[in-house]
Order: C-alpha cells, then sequence, then structure tokens
C-alpha cells in the first residue's frame, strides 16, 4: 500500500532474527513490492529489553540470544552481547546485500557508536 501511494522506500519493524526478515521480503517481492526494504535493528542495552522489547514491539527473540542474555549478570554484559549480536547480525545483512540500515538507538546510543566503529 505505501508503495502504490509513492514511498520510496519502506523501513521494518526491529527485528533479531535475519532469516524471518529474508522470508519477509522474500514474500513482499512475490507480491509485488519492489521499493527497497530497509531492516531495523535495536541492540540490546539491559537486562530488562528480554521481556520488554518483545511486549513493546511485539517481536520475536530467537532462543540462542534470549539463552544468551538470560547468562548475563549485569546490564553491561547485556549490553556487549547486544553489540556483538548487533554487529554479527549487520554483517550479515550486508554480505546479503542490505547497505542501508535503521538503528533504533533509544537506550542504545553508545551501543550503536561502538556498533558502527566496528562496522565501518
Amino acid at each position: 500500500e505505501k508503495q502504490q501511494l509513492g514511498a520510496a522506500y519502506a523501513v521494518t519493524q526491529l527485528f533479531y532474527d535475519n532469516e524471518k526478515f529474508y522470508a519477509f521480503v522474500e514474500k513482499a517481492r512475490q507480491i509485488g513490492v519492489t521499493i527497497p526494504i530497509i531492516p531495523a535493528i535495536k541492540p540490546f542495552a539491559k537486562l530488562s529489553q528480554l521481556t520488554v522489547v518483545p511486549k513493546t514491539f511485539h517481536c520475536d527473540i530467537p532462543e540462542e540470544l534470549a539463552q544468551e542474555v538470560l547468562k548475563c549478570k549485569t546490564d553491561e554484559d547485556a549490553k556487549q552481547l547486544g553489540i556483538e549480536w548487533t554487529t554479527a547480525q549487520v554483517q550479515d545483512l550486508f554480505e546479503h546485500g542490505y547497505n542501508n540500515v535503521h538503528f533504533f538507538t533509544v537506550s542504545a546510543v553508545d551501543s550503536v557508536k561502538q556498533i558502527a566503529k566496528i562496522l565501518f
């Protein structure tokens, strides 16, 4: 619908599982969406986000990520995990040809800065 109204691109809701994103894009292409679809990413920045993010943004947390967050003892541990996970996630997106990524920075500005330094 947005494409029909003249949108030049679309930005997804945040996600942590690239495979679900790739499947979404494939379905969108099959129904005729031709505009660029920009993935939106939010790094974990604190432990509470394991329960808050899925409720607030209606997104799934991959089991592997959830298990790693549960191992974190402090918010700083969760922040570091978020930096590592997000860096790997964005590298995978780049490898699949997605050269633009939208970062949600609320509660994660420092993390996004560190991720950008690693990636660029």
